[in-house]
């Protein structure tokens, strides 16, 4: 039986794979990258939309945990644990209880949307919420490492890095080669690095003639980096990207030295606009953290005429509150003929 077969066997050439017998996948990648015509209108370019939130467990942490979990079992580890704004619970806890092992999620209390924290939970994860926010919840996994069997799974584990690279290599096989501009949102700063190592490696490799500038987009109330410092209590609509201390901080800096990007800030207001232009306009529904690409080039500009790829990290039904709350509920009517004729007229 042929077809896509999870990205450690469509890009086995690309890791190193000693010692592991067996690969965890859910046939994760292979995600559509999609030409956005009316934002492309909007901007004058050509943008394209990687969307990372058709992946299994709905985002692009998938193509870090298929590695990271893969390595852990390969290792002998039995028990995983990570701290998590919610994606990275959802394709932790996925990918353990395909590989038949324990996982441990600790989440900031009341600052994980809803859909995420059902994904955890129904996936089997032990899941604790702790009074603190993300970087707590990630210092404390951290903790634990030294006091427990457990292997922690966030992107501080090199193999979630390694994993996550392959969405550069998805992009540039189905273009022919790389943009000119990769926009992408921050928050732990692990993908932009992910990124930017896939489009290094193909470009060492002979697979793109060019490297694109990385543009980084951060949102307002939790932009350390953008702000040169961090900061205690991140506070964001776009909750997959409020962490006021980023663990991969230094390596995002060099990765916009090296590709003369920039990494910017956008409103709650521009990433909740951008949110609902692509879901009105382009007819994809992402979460609000995944539209800060978007509003990052809707804020900025982009050179006329240049080829953007803005990453959609997540799937707009991890967080269904925030859809829900900017359309508001729809109104009731009687079951009659008339009562909905008047309505519509």
């Amino acid at each position: 039986m042929s077809g896509w077969k999870g990205l450690l066997t469509e890009y086995a050439e690309w890791f190193h794979l000693e010692g592991v017998r067996e690969v965890v996948t859910l046939q994760e990648g292979n995600t559509p990258l999609l030409f956005a015509q009316r934002l492309s209108e909007r901007v004058s370019a050509n943008v394209y939309l990687k969307f990372e939130g058709l992946n299994p467990s709905g985002s692009f942490k998938d193509r870090g945990m298929t590695m990271a979990i893969t390595k852990a079992k390969a290792n002998g580890a039995s028990t995983v644990i990570c701290g998590s704004t919610g994606n990275t619970s959802a394709a932790a806890a996925a990918y353990a209880a395909k590989a038949g092992m324990e996982c441990v999620v600790l989440v900031p209390e009341g600052k994980i949307a809803v859909g995420k924290l059902a994904q955890a939970m129904i996936y089997g994860a032990r899941v604790l919420q702790i009074r603190g926010n993300f970087d707590q919840a990630l210092d404390l996994a951290r903790e634990l490492t030294q006091h427990l069997p457990v292997t922690i799974v966030n992107s501080i584990n090199p193999d979630r890095i390694e994993g996550q690279k392959t969405g550069a290599f998805e992009i540039v096989d189905v273009l022919g080669e790389a943009p000119d501009i990769l926009a992408i949102p921050v928050g732990n700063a692990g993908n932009i690095t992910a990124y930017w190592r896939g489009f290094t490696q193909y470009h060492v490799g002979g697979r793109a003639a060019r490297l694109p500038k990385m543009w980084g987009f951060q949102a307002a109330g939790a932009a350390p980096i953008v702000l040169g410092h961090p900061v205690a209590n991140p506070e964001t609509i776009a909750t997959a990207i409020r962490i006021g201390n980023p663990a991969s901080w230094v390596p995002a800096l060099e990765v916009i030295h090296e590709s003369l990007g920039d990494i910017r800030a956008v409103t709650d207001a521009e990433i909740l606009d951008a949110y609902q232009f692509l879901a009105r306009q382009e007819s994809v529904f992402c979460e609000p953290a995944s539209a800060a690409s978007v509003a990052g080039i809707l804020k900025f500009g982009v050179p006329e005429g240049s080829t953007v790829v803005c990453v959609l990290t997540g799937n707009g039904l991890k967080d269904p509150d925030t859809a829900v709350s900017l359309s508001g509920m729809p109104p009731v009517v009687d079951a009659s003929l008339d009562a909905l004729m008047k309505t519509l007229s």
